[in-house]
């Protein structure tokens, strides 16, 4: 495939040349957009407050990891911001617009990719047959026999899986596939819908030493042209892809900072680190 087909596919993750001053410039600035906004959220279970006031921002191709105790609000978060969950108090702005109560699907629509920590392929298909049924398809029928038959977009899913490390596995059966090989590929699903903010729960959970090294290269190659959000418990993984850290405890923002920031702070060591 050439680079304009690349391009074509999906230019969010592709690797560029280095720009020049004035590129890098430009490029920080786009960097920095805030992407993600959580207002003051709060939601209760039969009373019990799961998540407590929290706020906290996330920017465009940034790669955030969240980390905290077991019942702390991690996987909780993702579920109200990717609409499984509605809050109880607060607000959630993405791309400058209020998403706090709309439906899962329009959220979808709008650029929020989520992955939790279940694999969630159909096992029955092929690998491209699983990228395929991924496709955004909300524009009638003759749009989805478009989208599903132009070679173009063919090869933008064959180099999705090139992403994913499936490439040289687009016909076999999904439930072939090895855990961690699945979880490749249902982010190889979220990324053909060209989401600007993938959340991904516990992604490298049961893989291989050498698969967590693979999907530490795939995430941060990811970022450079969308924002993720990981939750993730292991602490060396987290050094290998955070840009910054949010630890939450009770529902709330304990600490934030780098890897090593937050490794170091008494009370992170306390309530997390230290058990």
């Amino acid at each position: 495939m050439n680079a304009d087909q690349m391009e074509l596919a999906l230019p969010e993750v592709q690797t560029e040349p280095e720009p020049a001053p004035a590129s890098r410039a430009l490029r920080h600035e786009v960097a920095a957009h805030r992407l993600l906004e959580v207002r003051d959220l709060s939601v209760s279970f039969d009373g019990f407050k799961a998540v407590d006031g929290l706020s906290f921002s996330v920017d465009a191709c940034e790669l955030r990891v969240v980390i905290g105790p077991n019942g702390a609000g991690k996987t909780t978060l993702l579920d109200m911001i990717c609409g499984k969950t509605r809050p109880t108090a607060g607000q959630i702005v993405f791309d400058g617009q209020d998403v706090t109560r709309l439906s899962e699907d329009r959220i979808v629509k709008l650029g929020i990719g989520c992955k939790f920590q279940t694999p969630s392929v159909y096992e029955d298909l092929t690998v491209l047959e699983n990228l395929e049924i991924s496709l955004p398809q909300g524009q009638g029928v003759f749009s989805s026999l478009f989208f599903r038959r132009d070679a173009q977009v063919r090869q933008a899913l064959a180099w999705a899986a090139e992403q994913v490390f499936l490439q040289d596995l687009l016909g076999h059966k999904a439930g072939q596939l090895s855990h961690g090989q699945k979880q490749w590929l249902e982010i190889a699903m979220l990324l053909t819908q060209n989401p600007k903010l993938l959340l991904l729960d516990e992604p490298v959970a049961g893989m291989s030493p050498h698969e967590r090294e693979q999907t530490a290269e795939l995430l941060q190659r990811i970022s450079r042209g969308k924002a993720v959000i990981v939750i993730e418990h292991d602490m060396d993984f987290v050094k290998r892809i955070a840009h910054k850290v949010t630890v939450l405890h009770q529902g709330r923002v304990l600490s934030e900072g780098t890897a090593a920031q937050v490794q170091v702070d008494p009370r992170v060591v306390d309530v997390y680190l230290g058990h």
